[in-house]
C-alpha cells in the first residue's frame, strides 16, 4: 500500500490497526484515563466490525458512559468533549518523534467514526465504512491541537517528581522566551522555589499487600500525610519547567509550610480549599476564593462585585454526576508579608487545579499569556479566572474568564 492511501480492510490491515490502537491507549495521553481509551477502543472495534450504525452520540452515551436512552444530549455533551479532546491527543501523540512512520488513527470533526491511513496520509478521506449521518458536535477550543510533549509521571515519587524524560520533553517544545513569558521572575532568578501543596494528614492505616500473595491486603496503623492524586499533574508540569531552566525547587506540605519557608524565596502554592495558605495570600486579591459555611457550594468572586456568584461549584452536583463547570484562579504576584514572588495555581475543586497548571504550561496558553500580559503592559502583578469544562471527572480546555493586573 502507498504511503498516503487509505488503509483497505483485510485481515493484516485490521490486525496492524489493532497493534496501532494499543500503542496509542499504552501512551501516558491515553493510559492515565478510564474515558478516553473505552471510547476510542469501542468507535475503533465497530468500525472495524462495520457497525458504524451504532456511532452517533447518543448510542456512544448510552453504549460507553451509561447514559439513559431519553439522557439530554444538549446538556449532557460527555460524547462531544470526550471525541474533541481525543482528536487533541491523537494529534499530540504523532507530533511526539518516534511516531513518524505509524499508522494513522484518527478521529475526523464533525463524526465519531476513525479513519485509518498510512504514515502521513491525509485525514480527508474516508477508509473503513461510508459516511453515516451524525448528530451534530459544537464544542469550541477543543479542535486545535497543542504541542504538549509531556509524560504524565503521576506514579513517580512526590520528591522525584520529574526526571530526564520531562526535562528533555519540555526543552524540544517551543515557547516563548523566558524573559517575556509568565515565569520570567522566576526563570531570571536565582533563588529555589517552593511548592507549597495541599496534603491531606488524617490517615491512621495503611493498606498493604503480602509479598507471596498481592491479592492478599491487610490494613496496618500508621500516621499517613497524602498528596491529592490529581494535583500532582500541574505539580509535574511546573517541576518540568523549572528543572528545564536549571531552577531548584523543593516540595513542602501547608501543614508543614511556616513563614520562614515563604522567606526563602519564590513559592507557588497549589490548591485551594485544601491549602491555607492559598485562602490566606488570595483573600485580599479582587478575585478570591468563597464558600457557604456548609460547604454545599464552593468558588470564586470578584471584590468588584461580590453578590455576583457566576463562577461557583455545586458540591452535590458535582459528587452525584461527575460533570460541572470548574473555576480556577492563577496568579503572579509579590507577598507584602514576605517580599518575595508568590504564584497561585489553584481549582475551585481538582478539575480547576489541573487546568489551572495546564495553561501555565502548555506553549499555545503560554503564548496567549504572554499577548495579554503586553496588552497590559507587562505589569509585574496579576491576576485570571479560569474556567473548564469537567466531563467525568475530567477536565476540558481552560479558558480565560477574567482578568486584572496592577
Amino acid at each position: 500500500m502507498a504511503a498516503g492511501t487509505p488503509i483497505r480492510q483485510g485481515e493484516e490491515e485490521r490486525s496492524a490497526i489493532h497493534a496501532q490502537l494499543e500503542r496509542l491507549l499504552e501512551n501516558p495521553y491515553f493510559s492515565h484515563s478510564r474515558r478516553f481509551p473505552s471510547f476510542l477502543r469501542f468507535v475503533v472495534e465497530r468500525t472495524l466490525s462495520g457497525q458504524t450504525d451504532l456511532l452517533k452520540e447518543r448510542t456512544l452515551g448510552i453504549e460507553i458512559f451509561g447514559r439513559d436512552p431519553d439522557y439530554d444530549t444538549s446538556s449532557d455533551p460527555i460524547v462531544r468533549v470526550t471525541a474533541a479532546e481525543i482528536r487533541k491527543r491523537i494529534a499530540q501523540y504523532y507530533q511526539e518523534p518516534g511516531h513518524e512512520n505509524e499508522l494513522r488513527i484518527s478521529l475526523p470533526a464533525g463524526s465519531y467514526v476513525p479513519q485509518f491511513h498510512e504514515a502521513h496520509a491525509p485525514s480527508a478521506e474516508a477508509v473503513a465504512a461510508p459516511e453515516v449521518a451524525e448528530e451534530p458536535v459544537a464544542v469550541a477550543d477543543a479542535e486545535s491541537p497543542r504541542r504538549m510533549h509531556w509524560w504524565w509521571a503521576a506514579s513517580l515519587v512526590v520528591a522525584a517528581l520529574l526526571g530526564a524524560t520531562a526535562v528533555y520533553l519540555w526543552k524540544s517544545t517551543p515557547h516563548p522566551a523566558p524573559a517575556n513569558s509568565f515565569w520570567a521572575p522566576v526563570l531570571n532568578g536565582s533563588e529555589p522555589v517552593l511548592f507549597c501543596i495541599a496534603d491531606q494528614s488524617e490517615y491512621s492505616a495503611i493498606v498493604l499487600r503480602d509479598a507471596a500473595d498481592p491479592t492478599k491486603q491487610v490494613t496496618l496503623k500508621d500516621n499517613l500525610t497524602a498528596v491529592i492524586i490529581d494535583d500532582l499533574s500541574p505539580i509535574v508540569r511546573m517541576a518540568g519547567l523549572l528543572q528545564a531552566g536549571g531552577h531548584k525547587y523543593g516540595l513542602k506540605g501547608e501543614n508543614a509550610t511556616n513563614l520562614m519557608d515563604l522567606r526563602a524565596g519564590p513559592t507557588i502554592f497549589v490548591g485551594a480549599f485544601d491549602n491555607a495558605w492559598t485562602l490566606r495570600l488570595t483573600q485580599g486579591l479582587r478575585y478570591h476564593f468563597v464558600n457557604k459555611p456548609d460547604m454545599t457550594e464552593l468558588g470564586i468572586v470578584d471584590a468588584t462585585a461580590p453578590t455576583q456568584r457566576r463562577w461557583m461549584v455545586d458540591r452535590a452536583q458535582q459528587m452525584a454526576t461527575n460533570n460541572y463547570r470548574d473555576y480556577a484562579i492563577i496568579a503572579r504576584f509579590t507577598d507584602t508579608t514576605t517580599g518575595k514572588l508568590a504564584i497561585v495555581v489553584a481549582g475551585v475543586s481538582r478539575g480547576g487545579t489541573i487546568a489551572a497548571g495546564e495553561f501555565l504550561t502548555d506553549p499555545a496558553n503560554l503564548a496567549q499569556l504572554q499577548h495579554i500580559l503586553a496588552g497590559a503592559g507587562d505589569k509585574k502583578n496579576m491576576e485570571m479566572v479560569l474556567s473548564t469544562e469537567t466531563i467525568g471527572g475530567e477536565s476540558g480546555t481552560p479558558k480565560v474568564e477574567a482578568s486584572y493586573f496592577w
